[in-house]
């Protein structure tokens, strides 16, 4: 009965193997169950009704025009051959419909790889616009190649900071609306990104850590600053991988 567990993992990464060209950032689709139960974190989150995020994750999966362009860049890209030809969104559908509800003025994200995340986010941002509500996206990276998938119309609506993601941050004077950490994965690193982003931060700032399913850093930061901590956990399908998550900082 307990091998059963990992031999069906085994199996998913020998498939893997064969199939896939990505190496770091892996991408994947989340069962049905699992983008319901998504739905219904961030709903509790936001005060929002779950039917509502459930219209914005069908918003970005139905969003052809952004996949081909994704799958454009990728294949011009001299990265590109560290990703897959199909374009999975895994937890970012989350960060997406955090977007379109919060509605933010100023986002950024620490630490971009390809820009996946990035021209999602901008193109929430984009869709926020069209409604009344103008935003600007912020990633920060220390690698000068990162974020080649933010070009064309996304790019409209963001900017790439190179360098320290901590430094930049220290150099940033805007208020802060939506900040999400996915840079340097120590503990202390992502630690110190928060430290540094406090004074930026109103009680109707949202963080959210790409990293809280192994480390408490998110958690603790809002214990010792007032705030409501949540963690949602990804169920990948089809992938060896166990998946990541998002931790959720809120008042």
């Amino acid at each position: 009965m307990a091998l059963k567990y990992p031999c069906r993992q085994f199996k998913e990464v020998i498939k893997w193997g064969f199939t896939s060209r990505e190496d770091t950032n892996y991408t994947y689709d989340l069962s049905a169950d699992n983008i319901l139960y998504m739905a219904h974190f961030i709903a509790t989150v936001t005060g929002k009704s779950h039917k509502e995020i459930l219209n914005y994750f069908d918003e970005i999966q139905n969003n052809q025009e952004l996949k081909e362009h994704i799958q454009k860049e990728t294949a011009k890209s001299p990265l590109g051959r560290f990703a897959d030809k199909k374009v999975r969104f895994g937890r970012r559908l989350g960060w997406y419909a955090f977007v379109r509800v919060l509605k933010p003025k100023v986002v950024i994200e620490t630490g971009i790889d390809k820009g996946l995340g990035s021209v999602l986010l901008c193109s929430a941002l984009l869709k926020n616009k069209e409604e009344g509500f103008v935003g600007k996206y912020y990633g920060t990276d220390i690698n000068p190649q990162a974020g080649y998938l933010l070009t064309g119309k996304y790019k409209e609506s963001g900017e790439i900071l190179y360098g320290d993601s901590i430094e930049s941050l220290r150099k940033f004077n805007e208020p802060i609306d939506l900040f999400i950490n996915d840079s340097d994965h120590s503990h202390e690193y992502e630690y110190q990104e928060y430290k540094t982003i406090l004074p930026l931060l109103n009680d109707q700032s949202v963080l959210l850590s790409d990293n809280a399913e192994i480390s408490n850093k998110l958690a603790l930061f809002s214990q010792e600053t007032n705030r409501k901590f949540l963690f949602f956990k990804e169920e990948p399908i089809k992938h060896w991988y166990p998946g990541s998550g998002i931790g959720v900082s809120f008042k």
